[in-house]
């Protein structure tokens, strides 16, 4: 297969270019091109504004009998994308712009109304320096001492790039460093100013004196602030009952429970109770606090009796009657 876009094509040997016939054509062709708009601009018939930079399908002329130093000079033909009026401007080489010819005005730019101002106060200088030689001189004299003062600034800056020339830039950064260290080290005597004042205000009193706090090992037993006559009306501890720990002690027990009393044979169950050889009265101090007065209470306690007060067993948290059941 053939390439489809051949890049070389073949001339045969016998090729004569002249013989080629030229292609005639007018001087005022025209012809398409496609080209974006180089100003703002606002159509005459409708008032459509088209911004700069705007794409056309646009006709292109060389103007006859318009050159700017055997620089040819090129007429554009576009339309109003809305009312399709036609709209032409051409190149202005003298100025590189370009001016609006028919069918649409140029948006006002302040820029190019200020080169044009400059253009004609510089014309009208120039022709009342012709007409007074007065007026010349001081004109003169203005733009010298103007030109002195910038000679004088060119001077102080290249003094200034020279001096910073000369500096030497590890000397430079050391005394950056030496400065934010003096920086830091001064900003943290203020931190600790700060934190001492708040220190002192929290730690000392209203006369000033400071308020030291009790070491652990220093801090007293609660017993110790108490007097004489609040100790003497603490309750004494009371201990538990010891319980078997293991297996072995709960099936000893429960063996010495289930043997035999006299009289099981007969099947009468024999309750034995625990004799007390005296009558002895026992002494009680009650405390509802370390603060209040203690109320001592004596009861008789009788061995025969097989009931104890209900005070008492209160106070002394007692289990109950000493006989033991049958299981």
């Amino acid at each position: 297969m053939s390439e489809r876009k051949v890049l070389n094509k073949y001339f045969p040997p016998d090729f004569d270019p002249a013989a080629i016939p030229r292609r005639k054509q007018a001087k005022d062709a025209q012809h398409k091109v496609r080209l974006m708009t180089p100003y703002a601009m606002r159509c005459d018939t409708c008032g459509e504004y088209i911004y700069k930079g705007k794409k056309f399908n646009a006709r292109k002329e060389t103007v006859e009998g318009e050159t700017y130093y055997s620089i040819k000079i090129f007429r554009f033909y576009i339309k109003c994308p809305r009312c399709s009026a036609e709209i032409t401007f051409k190149t202005d080489p003298k100025n590189t712009d370009y001016v609006a010819e028919h069918g649409a005005q140029r948006n006002f730019e302040p820029w190019r109304e200020e080169r044009i101002a400059g253009e004609e106060s510089k014309l009208l200088k120039e022709m009342e320096e012709e007409n007074n030689p007065m007026k010349a001189l001081e004109n003169r004299t203005i733009d010298s001492k103007i030109e002195m003062d910038v000679l004088d600034a060119l001077d102080e800056i290249r003094t200034r790039n020279a001096r910073n020339e000369r500096v030497d830039a590890d000397a430079l950064l050391d005394k950056l460093v030496e400065q934010d260290n003096v920086k830091e080290k001064s900003q943290e005597e203020l931190l600790e100013e700060e934190d001492s004042k708040v220190a002192k205000a929290i730690f000392h009193n209203i006369d000033g004196d400071a308020v030291k706090r009790i070491a652990d090992e220093d801090e007293l037993d609660l017993k110790q602030l108490l007097s004489d006559s609040a100790k003497s009306l603490l309750l004494p501890k009371f201990s538990s009952p010891n319980t078997p720990n293991t297996k072995n002690e709960d099936d000893n027990s429960l063996a010495k429970r289930k043997q035999k009393r006299p009289g099981s044979e007969l099947g009468i169950i024999v309750k034995k109770r625990k004799q007390a050889s005296t009558t002895s009265p026992v002494k009680i101090e009650t405390n509802s606090s370390p603060i209040l007065s203690s109320t001592t209470s004596t009861i008789n306690i009788d061995p025969s009796s097989n009931k104890i007060a209900n005070s008492l067993g209160d106070l002394l948290g007692a289990y109950g009657s000493d006989s033991d059941n049958d299981d």
